[in-house]
């Protein structure tokens, strides 16, 4: 025999509901809004490129930028790479998932260093382009110096230093990103 359930219940699994839609909202914001950062700025290097003479490498970078990040949508990262699906774990699992979502992003994604088994030095130009408009994006996002951050933990973590030919292609495409800095009035 058919019986409702009572509006106790009905009501648990709406809020239950209702926080998962709102999680997972909030997820998509943030992701989009890193994506349409970054897809802003291969448009903006990209066309630098085409018009400095390098048009296959820009339309690619262009290209690039569209679905830049993808895999984010998907599986352990749209799990875990998000500070709010950690929130009810103990602190040292919460670590470990976000880890491993960090580890699948950067070993699927040809514009991380990680995805590359020689480093940087492996890297085509595209993804070196792609990468630099990454952490562009990234310092936007969280208010921090994107120069700054490629001379200090950039140059450690790839293994670089300012002389390699690997920093001048970065320092090139960060550059065209920054333009001109203001200059002083006198």
């Amino acid at each position: 025999m058919y019986s409702p359930q009572s509006p106790k219940i009905v009501m648990k699994r709406t809020d239950r509901i209702k926080r998962g839609a709102s999680e997972t909202m909030e997820k998509i914001r943030n992701l989009t809004r890193h994506i349409r950062n970054v897809e802003d700025n291969c448009l903006l290097l990209g066309t630098a490129l085409i018009e400095c003479g390098e048009i296959d490498l820009g339309r690619q970078l262009i290209a690039n930028g569209y679905v830049h990040d993808a895999s984010k949508f998907y599986g352990i990262e749209f799990d875990y790479l998000a500070k709010l699906s950690n929130a009810n774990m103990k602190e040292e699992t919460a670590k470990l998932k976000m880890k491993m979502a960090v580890q699948h992003h950067q070993k699927t994604n040809p514009h991380h260093v990680e995805y590359w088994s020689n480093g940087i030095k492996d890297m085509p130009l595209v993804y070196i382009a792609e990468m630099v408009c990454d952490i562009k994006a990234r310092s936007e996002e969280f208010g921090t110096s994107f120069k700054e951050w490629i001379d200090v933990e950039g140059l450690k973590r790839w293994g670089i230093i300012k002389n390699d030919n690997e920093y001048e292609k970065i320092m090139k495409y960060a550059n065209i990103l920054c333009g001109e800095p203001f200059q002083k009035i006198n």
